[in-house]
């Protein structure tokens, strides 16, 4: 009897140790959720072209980019991007090393690339990873020229749009910097913006013109994020609380 139970304790420990996964199975795991993250921090609907893609994703601590194919998230397939990434686990009891791997995966990005997104596993092409120039400074919102050309218009009066739409064209915007007027509710609303990299707060100036009341503001950086609406001119025909 004892025998039965020594031989079943010794299968018992065997069979656990089985499926224990090695320690450069699990630094590969490890390598592989840094890819999976890569993927969350370009996770995004706003259209992105390959280059602007690969740029963000190499700015990201340990991250190399190796392969880029596509050229666009408009595109059906959007944009592949091949990673190599770098995980970590220990090996022994008494006196534990350090076992770490360096692997590959493709993340894809794309208008229906799904949150946490689990990347490919592939091999790592056998090319140094791809360097990427730094982005154009976006030009500067005419925040103070802005302010001293809008019209100001006397408690009871009248907004004329077409007097807002002049004192923009005498800015002599920059290209880049996107302008849109709209009237509503006896009020003319004006956002300034330039297009941001679809994960960081976008840079932009509001004004609203009303009878007795002209301003020109900066909303809060939250505001300012992807997806919150705080550049439009609905926000500044009626500005979300502060």
């Amino acid at each position: 009897m004892r025998r039965l139970l020594l031989l079943a304790t010794l299968l018992s420990f065997s069979l656990g140790c089985g499926v224990v996964p090695s320690p450069e199975e699990e630094a590969t795991d490890a390598a592989r959720e840094a890819a999976r993250k890569v993927g969350e921090r370009l996770y995004g609907q706003s259209p992105r072209t390959a280059e602007e893609i690969g740029r963000s994703a190499a700015a990201i601590d340990g991250v190399e980019v190796l392969r880029l194919t596509g050229t666009s998230t408009r595109d059906k397939d959007g944009v592949d991007v091949v990673v190599r990434t770098s995980g970590s686990a220990y090996e022994g009891w008494l006196a534990p090393e350090e076992v770490t791997v360096r692997r590959c995966f493709t993340v894809r990005v794309s208008r229906t690339s799904e949150w946490g997104e689990d990347p490919r596993d592939v091999d790592c092409p056998d090319s140094p990873p791809l360097a990427f120039a730094p982005p154009p400074e976006p030009p500067r919102l005419p925040y103070e020229e802005l302010r001293a050309r809008l019209p100001r218009v006397p408690e009871g009066g009248r907004v004329d749009e077409a007097e807002v739409r002049r004192a923009l064209a005498g800015l002599d915007l920059h290209p880049a910097i996107r302008s849109e007027v709209k009237t509503e509710g006896g009020q003319v609303g004006v956002p300034l913006s330039v297009k941001g990299n679809g994960v960081d707060a976008q840079d932009c100036v509001l004004a609203r013109v009303g009878p007795g009341d002209t301003e020109v503001w900066v909303p809060p950086r939250m505001q300012r994020m992807p997806g919150e609406g705080g550049c439009f001119v609905a926000a500044a025909l009626a500005p979300q609380p502060q």
